[in-house]
């Protein structure tokens, strides 16, 4: 009853995903553009064919490239992978009457595509000069498979899989374990939980699970179990969901000298295991001559259909055709059972070890063990396609890391998502399970996070790895960013928000992508060689941003989404997590085990660059932010952009108490050199902010004295405290134009002194680099209330100098809130004044009141004078309204550039971005200090329309030469299809 139920619910979910999918291709068609669909990663446009050939058994390949002569050299971020079903269409769309074929994606390149077409069916032939649209299409084959192996499933009554069934869902236990003989094992290198794990696996008689977490050595372990049921006799039928996986268990038993037979397509396998492919084997058999004789006629014959002009020849051809492909497939099938026969191990993906494919040559009986690897990934309807076909399983995956993958939500929430071997786990617990525990990838503190969250805190780290570092390999320096393996890089309070964009599912981060560009570039100038660092993100279009900054310095950069790097590793991982929103939203960064993923494939070095006020809103990210925090390296983005004033700086008072209270941005920088996370920890509790200056020792030593009662967040409160005494005293002394802070202050310090000064409204900027950096505080280039009667009095002086001397404004920089600040500084001030003045004009003569408002009529010209230079115009009082007109009119007349006297009465520009007028040696943006905002408009205009212009001009909107040809002959060919149909008159008049 149990096995009814759930293949009558499996079935419904299976339809419902299935609907899913079709719905979702037939609104992406009818609702979303060309171009919506290429971010998504689901369509590539424009594609020209670099190369034509002929590919392994007769098959055609073409690899599809970017326009070059428009100087794409990558293709768009996308989902392409070996194996996929794409269309391939003119430029015309994407629907059927555009589609030129279908085949398989053999290859995928950042700078092509390639895919095989069988023309076994069709001469195809492609035009070379032509464009084309790539689409990825849906795959119904795979959902019949699964369908047909649950009604299977529900009819099974004797077979091989009887007992095996029952114990997989619960009608049986499984059997108790049988006395294991002494395991001689093929690998000698072995670790202790590895070795239990193969010897619990052979003594099991229905069922083993392998729990596998990253760098475990889940494969090494699966091989060295498939060797030992072969040299027991065996024959096994291995399956994995993906090809990647399949080709990878190949390679390994091909080293190992196994008799292995790879079924599947062979444009989908990888070509060092192509010669272990059953196409390969099959040519290398007895009856080789025979089928390529067969063959042969076939090509001559399907050649020869492009001569064909009459309907009977064409009709005697498809009869041919059909006679050759019956003898060939009479041929093939004898072969094809002799050489499964005759193999040990035969591998095909979940879906290929189908009825209806090669394996329907095998009786029912044949295999006596079934093995899935990378089961957690795989559906489980998938698995029961091998499953009815063996008396034993042997499941092997990590259920921690990325599940199936569903398109219907409403699918996966109700079961569709959990996989079997997640769901034996829920039923049997422990007692099937081997879980590996030793690591032989990361970092010891890259490994302690995901230990702890994901895997209980079991894992332990291989001495190989455990402290190893990028300075320790070969030609890499050692400096701060090669030394640490953890590195958090907070934009939290930056100004770094995500991109606005009107596809909600796809995401950008602009500020992300330049500081991950920063991090890259310091990684190489150590020695770290490009092909070992992977940068990843979770949103194609923050892929396609940061593509389009590295991809061309760094060729053998990979840059990719996190599913792109399931199962692999490098020496380096650069992740950017791109959501910074006042809402605090993550989307699908909540899906903990795609976390787990991106930070798993580091092995020595692992940098986060996320808006932590952001991301801990999540407590799974939370935990790895607190980590990072604790054990390794902080750092503000004001160290990468402390020159930079974003144009999106929103910062409040209550954000920057907010955001200094958070552990994530007010976390010591501690550094993990070559010791424990846990000796680390107790050297952070040691190491607590140093002073800033001589007279700050006393205080140091009496932070010391309490640390052991004071709180973390106490500790915090108490540096924030004291750096903000230092600023205070400092604005008190009025002979102190700056104050620079010790090189002694580590990241986080400095972050304190970046948030004091931008709530007392001073300048402040980091200098150096390394352990020189320091920072340092100035006042801002503004008038004082003590200045103000100096400068009445120097007015009229300055208005008899024909070229007064006006200070050029070329400081650095002023934060956006420190001028607003200051500006409602003076404008205080100004009312104060203003309020003072009027009531000493009550207790004075007339006489005395009108010679008071002269010096502030001259005062009122001096600033408007200044103001025309693009110094605040806010400062002339409210009752001069005569003067301001006067001044704003004259302001307009001349170059707005600061000593600039040019009219722009006749040849004037106005900038779009400060709308001012300038003259035409001075009105290009980055002259005149408008380049960050043109450069923030140019990237906005390239991410919205997808294409890179030459020049400053505006989108050339011609019709591309190749479409409107084809549109032409298209045009062309329906004018004269309708003229042929159109009858004579005189036929008319002879009807009537």
């Amino acid at each position: 009853m149990a096995i009814e139920q759930f293949v009558l619910k499996t079935l419904e979910l299976l339809q419902e995903e299935r609907e899913a999918e079709i719905e979702e291709t037939r609104i992406w068609q009818e609702n979303i553009s060309l171009k919506d669909l290429q971010n998504k990663g689901v369509c590539l446009l424009k594609l020209q064919i670099g190369s034509q050939s002929t590919g392994l058994y007769g098959r055609t390949v073409i690899v599809l490239e970017p326009r070059k002569y428009l100087g794409f050299s990558s293709l768009p971020s996308n989902s392409f992978g070996p194996g996929d079903i794409v269309g391939l269409y003119d430029t015309g769309g994407c629907t059927a009457a555009s589609q030129i074929g279908t085949g398989i994606v053999t290859r995928v390149s950042q700078a092509s595509i390639s895919v095989a077409f069988d023309d076994s069916k069709d001469g195809l032939s492609f035009d070379t000069d032509a464009l084309h649209n790539l689409l990825k299409l849906a795959n119904d084959v795979t959902y019949k498979r699964m369908k047909n192996a649950l009604n299977a499933l529900n009819g099974y009554s004797n077979g091989p899989a009887a007992n095996l069934i029952n114990v997989l869902f619960g009608d049986t236990k499984p059997s108790s374990q049988s006395q294991p003989n002494e395991v001689k094992f093929f690998n000698s290198n072995l670790d202790d939980s590895q070795r239990e794990a193969v010897s619990f696996t052979l003594s099991q008689r229905e069922l083993a699970v392998i729990h596998g977490p990253p760098g475990t050595g889940k494969t090494t372990t699966v091989v060295e179990i498939i060797l030992q049921a072969v040299k027991q006799g065996q024959k096994v039928l291995c399956c994995a969901p993906s090809n990647v996986a399949v080709d990878n268990l190949v390679e390994r038993l091909a080293r190992c000298k196994a008799k292995v037979l790879r079924l599947g397509h062979p444009a989908r396998l990888l070509e060092s295991i192509q010669k272990h492919s059953l196409d390969a084997i099959l040519a290398q058999s007895e009856n080789a001559n025979i089928i390529a004789d067969i063959r042969k006629d076939m090509d001559k014959a399907i050649k020869g259909i492009k001569k064909m002009r009459e309907k009977g020849d064409r009709v005697n051809f498809k009869r041919e055709m059909g006679e050759l492909r019956k003898e060939l497939k009479t041929r093939e099938s004898t072969a094809i059972a002799q050489i499964l026969k005759s193999a040990d191990v035969v591998l095909s993906t979940n879906t290929g070890a189908s009825g209806d494919g090669p394996l329907k040559f095998l009786p029912a009986g044949h295999f006596d063990w079934v093995v899935i690897d990378e089961c957690a990934q795989a559906l489980e309807s998938s698995c029961w396609i091998a499953l009815l076909r063996a008396r034993k399983c042997i499941l092997a995956g990590d259920y921690k890391q990325l599940p199936p993958t569903i398109k219907s939500q409403r699918a996966a929430s109700k079961g569709l998502s959990l996989s079997l071997m997640e769901r034996l786990i829920q039923m049997y617990g422990d007692s099937v399970v081997r879980m590996l525990t030793v690591q032989y990838r990361m970092h010891s503190a890259i490994m302690e996070w995901t230990s702890k969250e994901m895997y209980q805190g079991r894992l332990t780290a291989h001495s190989s790895v455990e402290r190893h570092l990028l300075k320790d390999l070969p030609e890499v320096t050692c400096v701060e960013e090669t030394s640490t393996p953890l590195l958090l890089i907070d934009t939290a309070g930056c100004g770094l928000s995500e991109m606005e964009v009107t596809d909600e599912q796809s995401k950008g981060n602009q500020g992300e992508a330049d500081i991950v560009e920063l991090h890259i570039k310091a990684l190489t100038e150590a020695g770290v060689k490009a092909k070992d660092i992977a940068v990843i993100a979770p949103y194609n279009l923050q892929v396609d941003l940061l593509r389009q900054k590295l991809s061309a310095r760094h060729p053998e950069l990979e840059i990719k989404s996190v599913d792109g790097f399931q199962g692999r590793e490098k020496e380096a991982v650069v992740l950017s997590l791109v959501r910074s929103n006042r809402k605090g939203e993550v989307g699908f960064l909540a899906e903990d085990r795609r976390i787990n993923v991106a930070v798993t494939r580091a092995r020595r070095h692992i940098a986060v660059v996320c808006d932590t006020q952001t991301v801990q809103n999540h407590a799974f990210l939370k935990s790895l932010i607190n980590h990072m925090t604790e054990f390794g390296e902080v750092r503000t983005a004001f160290e990468y952009i402390s020159d930079i004033v974003p144009q999106n700086y929103t910062r409040d008072h209550k954000d920057t108490k907010t955001s200094t209270s958070a552990s994530s941005s007010t976390s010591t920088k501690q550094k993990v050199k070559d010791q424990p996370p846990s000796r680390a920890k107790q050297q952070q509790k040691k190491s607590t902010g140093s002073s800033s200056n001589g007279n700050a020792a006393g205080t140091e030593k009496n932070t010391k004295s309490c640390i052991s009662t004071l709180t973390e967040e106490e500790q915090k409160k108490n540096r924030y405290a004291e750096i903000r005494a230092q600023v205070e005293s400092f604005l008190e002394a009025s002979n102190q134009s700056e104050l620079q802070f010790p090189s002694s202050f580590n990241s986080h310090d400095r972050l304190l002194v970046h948030q004091i000064a931008e709530e007392l409204g001073l300048v402040h900027e980091s200098k150096g680099e390394g352990k020189d950096r320091c920072i340092t505080v100035a006042r801002p280039l503004v008038s004082t209330p003590a200045e103000e009667p100096r400068q009445a009095e120097e007015a009229q002086e300055e208005e008899a100098v024909p070229n007064p001397q006006i200070e050029p404004l070329c400081q650095p920089p002023l934060d956006l809130k420190s001028l607003h600040l200051e500006r409602m500084k003076r404008e205080q001030q100004k009312r104060e004044e203003n309020a003072q003045q009027k009531k000493q004009q009550n207790n004075v003569p007339p006489a005395q009141a009108q010679s008071l408002k002269k010096p502030k009529s001259a005062k009122g010209k001096s600033r408007m004078k200044a103001g025309a230079c693009g110094i605040a115009a806010a400062a002339v009082p409210d009752d001069d309204f005569d003067t301001l007109i006067n001044a704003v009119i004259k302001a307009d007349s001349v170059c707005s550039f600061v000593k600039c006297k040019a009219s722009v009465l006749t040849l004037g520009q106005l900038c779009l971005f400060c709308n001012r007028q300038y003259c035409l040696s001075h009105h290009i943006p980055e002259v005149h200090g408008c380049g960050d905002k043109a450069k923030s408009h140019a990237r906005m205009r390239i991410s919205k329309e997808g294409v890179l212009y030459a020049g400053s001009g505006k989108k050339d909107k011609s019709m591309d030469p190749s479409k409107k040809a084809y549109l032409q002959r298209k045009l062309d060919s329906k004018l004269k299809d309708m003229s042929s149909q159109r009858k004579p008159k005189k036929d008319k008049e002879n009807e009537s």
